[in-house]
């Protein structure tokens, strides 16, 4: 037998794997018409002869993945509808077979062809070990097609969950590739879209890869506890059954287990050993309730168990009132249980059970119950395009804010008047005065929250009221931009420093013309290369900013243009050192906005590639060190927590840091 050839069993197990796989995906999707499991077997029969004799990694028939990401959308997602299936079925065929998109739309139509191609674009497109501008502007594409059909999405994440289910048989470096993706981007936008057991499995398969030993002891301690966890279980629960029986209610009582990596953040986030960790379970209570009743109910089993045990009142979440963005409802308390342990107990009825398990796609099921879930869904995804297709963010951090926005955990404040504001969580005054109106924002000086007077920098907690503080002399400051987290905000205030930054450019523009016009000199006269390079500037632009917010006294130019008049020249190696400075200068501005002549590396000016950090957002007058990463180095502000920690952990990578000075000495021949 040939090397690589299967024997007769091999070929006979493979054939029944693919047989069985097919009819667990038709079970999934018996209760749709004959007509629809009609296209979903031409779907298949379509897809196993397009991939007929190719294999997987592990060995086994390459159809067996469609079919499981099929069954991943049927049955774990709740998304069964004929054209889901039909595009989860073929989603490789365009790009790994002879098959091409017209091909698609013949045999499936339109909006098959459309899915098929925004995943054939993904695939193309995967995210390296570090995102680079290119791979982030491919990204940007990508995630557009959002708001032309979230299925798309959908699709992928089911394809990246098996993927990431079977990535045992990948070489180790495309292992950590495919996980640092996961953990980067997939798994946050599972969360955001509501599919929490997705997302935790996606985290977990993602933390198993990238740090096995961490994963294994977690996972080991908490097998360990889990027998004895279930009998406090049964123990809490029991007098909680007994009083809503009493009562009436009709409901199921399940408890859940927190995931290895969101017990290993909780470690890392409070200092503390897995031994610490005590509320490594909740108690989930599911009503049936009739329409119209859901909230009242709710809040009755609330008033019923917290008479029972004693609840925290700083724990109490009301997600009924006003649900996550992502359309998640319930309430959240905590409980004194039995031996003094705090227990999470959520309350949520049967409807939201669903829409908290399957998330988006547990709207085509709830239609009438999902208009709010709709229009929240519909304003997030206007959100995202207006980031992603923002012409002013280059496409890294347009990627950055993408990622920003795919948390769902929002917080909720008010206005004097009472109106609900709705902020990403984390969010300070700053964001609060630019949501009222960009006026109220660009003047702001403070507020009043809760009736005490605040800085721009206070970050606001669910259920504030807020009233913001303005003075008609105030403008946006850059540091502004260090506390600002939501979009909205971020952009309004670059857009007032852009304008700021002009006014000042036409001042220092005013002020060149009133002092060379008295020399026969203007800005096209030949002296205003030398001019620049001179004061070390690479363009008019920053020339006359410097000049419009007095960095450059204009004694200076009546200087330089006297020592020109008498015939002296600047050294041609200086002119050369000014050569090179302005062509980085137009590079870097270019790919990532950033101004290189900003900073001095080590004990001498640097030219080389480095970018500021995006966690803290240096600025001109913060300390500063920066970070060889061997191909560029990062600057941070030294009072950041990821400079600390990387001092402490890479010390011999850290680079002293400085802004420059206004220009060095100059000199002339």
């Amino acid at each position: 037998m040939k090397k690589g050839e299967m024997t007769t069993t091999e070929q006979d197990q493979h054939k029944k794997a693919v047989i069985n796989a097919y009819r667990r995906l038709m079970r999934a999707v018996r209760h749709r018409s004959k007509a629809e499991r009609a296209i979903i077997r031409r779907a298949f029969e379509f897809a196993r002869d397009a991939h007929e004799g190719t294999r997987r990694k592990s060995g086994e028939p390459y159809i067996l993945h469609p079919l499981a990401v099929a069954q991943i959308l049927a049955i774990e997602m709740g998304l069964d509808d004929p054209t889901t299936i039909v595009c989860a079925l073929l989603h490789d065929v365009v790009e790994d077979t002879h098959y091409e998109l017209i091909d698609i739309k013949r045999e499936f139509g339109v909006v098959a062809s459309n899915i098929i191609d925004g995943l054939t674009k993904i695939s193309v497109t995967e995210l390296g070990d570090k995102m680079d501008s290119t791979q982030a502007e491919n990204f940007r594409k990508i995630f557009l097609t959002i708001s032309d059909d979230i299925r798309v999405i959908l699709i992928k994440l089911a394809d990246r969950l098996h993927n990431m289910r079977t990535l045992g048989a990948m070489r180790q470096e495309k292992v950590l590739k495919i996980a640092s993706e996961t953990i980067y981007l997939y798994a946050p936008l599972a969360h955001r879209l509501g599919l929490y057991s997705i997302k935790s499995e996606l985290e977990d398969l993602s933390f198993k890869y990238s740090e096995p030993v961490i994963y294994e002891d977690i996972s080991r301690k908490m097998a360990a506890t889990e027998a004895e966890a279930r009998q406090y279980i049964e123990k809490f629960t029991r007098s909680i059954r007994q009083v809503l029986r009493q009562s009436g209610l009709k409901f199921k009582v399940k408890s859940r287990f927190k995931s290895v990596y969101s017990v290993w953040q909780k470690m890392e986030r409070k200092g503390l050993p897995f031994e610490e960790i005590y509320d490594l379970f909740a108690v989930r209570i599911i009503l049936e309730t009739r329409p119209g009743h859901e909230r009242d109910d709710c809040w009755r089993v609330y008033s019923i168990i917290s008479g029972l045990y004693r609840p925290n009142p700083k724990r109490l979440r009301d997600w009924i009132t006003v649900p996550k963005e992502n359309g998640y409802e319930a309430l959240h308390t905590t409980l004194l249980g039995p031996d003094g342990r705090w227990v999470e107990v959520q309350i949520r009825t049967e409807r939201m059970d669903y829409v908290a398990e399957k998330g988006i796609a547990a709207h085509w099921k709830y239609k009438e119950n999902g208009e709010r879930y709709d229009e929240m869904l519909t304003e997030w995804i206007g959100r995202v395009r207006d980031i992603l297709e923002n012409p002013r963010l280059n496409a890294l951090d347009a990627i950055n804010e993408f990622r920003e926005n795919l948390a769902p955990n929002d917080v909720y404040v008010f206005t004097p008047k009472g109106e609900l504001i709705r902020l990403p969580n984390g969010s300070t005054v700053i964001d609060f005065a630019y949501k009222i109106h960009t006026g109220v924002g660009d003047t702001a000086i403070g507020a009043k929250v809760n009736n005490q007077v605040v800085t721009l920098d206070h970050e606001l907690r669910p259920g504030d009221q807020v009233e913001v503080l303005t003075s008609k002399k105030q403008k946006p400051q850059q540091a502004w931009l260090r506390f600002a987290k939501s979009v909205r905000a971020k952009e309004a205030i670059k857009s007032a420093l852009r304008k700021q930054k002009r006014e000042i450019i036409e001042q220092g523009r005013r002020l060149f013309q009133w002092k060379a016009r008295q020399y026969g000199v203007d800005e096209d006269h030949p002296y205003m290369k030398e001019l620049l390079a001179y004061f070390m500037l690479p363009s008019l632009d920053e020339f006359f900013y410097a000049l419009g917010s007095h960095r450059i006294d204009t004694s200076k130019i009546t200087e330089f243009i006297k020592l020109k008049k008498e015939g002296k020249q600047i050294d041609s190696e200086y002119i050369s050192e000014w050569e090179k400075r302005r062509r980085f200068f137009e590079e870097r501005l270019e790919e990532f906005g950033v101004n290189p002549d900003m900073l001095v590396l080590g004990d001498e000016q640097d030219f080389g590639d480095y970018v500021l950090a995006k966690c803290c957002d240096p600025l001109p007058g913060d300390d500063i060190l920066g970070f060889n990463e061997k191909d560029r180095i990062v600057i941070h502000r030294t009072s950041c927590p990821r400079a600390i920690s990387l001092m402490s952990s890479f010390g011999s990578r850290i680079v002293k840091a400085r802004w420059a000075a206004d220009h060095p000495d100059v000199a002339f021949l």
